[in-house]
């Protein structure tokens, strides 16, 4: 005998199980984020970009028009001196080095990277970048009328010529020039580089600087 009790039982439940999981259903399809069309989405997502792109301004990185070799130039020397890019100005000062920087040292020579005295370079390099002339020995550079010697160590600007004893015989033995951050070209048995101006080195062998006069 068919219990027709039972299976109407068994055929309610079974009907509020898919009323339950039509609901769920619609509720979990209204709820994943692409129940959108995509000109809604699109408007939705520029709105966002906008609102976001109205609180900055466009900014160029490039506002003194420089050329791509200028950029490089500043780029590099900014990192190795640790400087701000933005304290790199002097490009042909800067693109002048470069072209040396890895110079092995050679005495009294001046052949792009065969080799180079520090002083043979100050007085290419000034005459090039300053136009200045001076005489290619460290002495001669030393006691030039164009120049303002001094002591302090504090008041050294880009620029401004190093001047080092290295024994009694010559009490200005070698040459440099100070860039920034402590950073000093200068030319060691390792050759013309960028050095560190606190190294003991140098230190304990500065005597003087000397900064180019105002010309009249």
């Amino acid at each position: 005998m068919i219990n027709f009790k039972y299976f109407y039982r068994w055929g309610t439940a079974f009907g509020l199980i898919l009323i339950l999981f039509a609901c769920t259903s619609q509720k979990y399809i209204q709820e994943i984020p692409y129940n959108f069309s995509s000109d809604e989405f699109n408007k939705s997502s520029f709105g966002l970009k906008n609102s976001v792109d109205a609180q900055y301004s466009d900014l160029d990185d490039n506002l003194e028009q420089l050329t791509d070799e200028e950029l490089r130039v500043k780029e590099k020397y900014s990192i190795i001196m640790e400087v701000m890019p933005k304290e790199v100005t002097n490009y042909k000062l800067y693109s002048y080095i470069d072209r040396w920087v890895g110079t092995p040292y050679k005495k009294q020579s001046l052949d792009e990277k065969i080799g180079v005295d520090c002083s043979y370079f100050m007085q290419s390099l000034f005459s090039d970048v300053y136009g200045e002339t001076f005489q290619k020995t460290p002495d001669g550079i030393f006691r030039a009328k164009s120049i303002q010697l001094f002591t302090g160590r504090t008041f050294l600007k880009e620029g401004d010529i190093l001047f080092f004893r290295y024994d009694k015989e010559h009490p200005i033995s070698d040459v440099g020039m100070y860039l920034h951050n402590d950073r000093i070209l200068a030319c060691t048995e390792k050759g013309l580089n960028i050095y560190n101006f606190n190294d003991e080195y140098f230190q304990l062998r500065y005597v003087a600087a000397g900064r180019l006069k105002p010309k009249n």
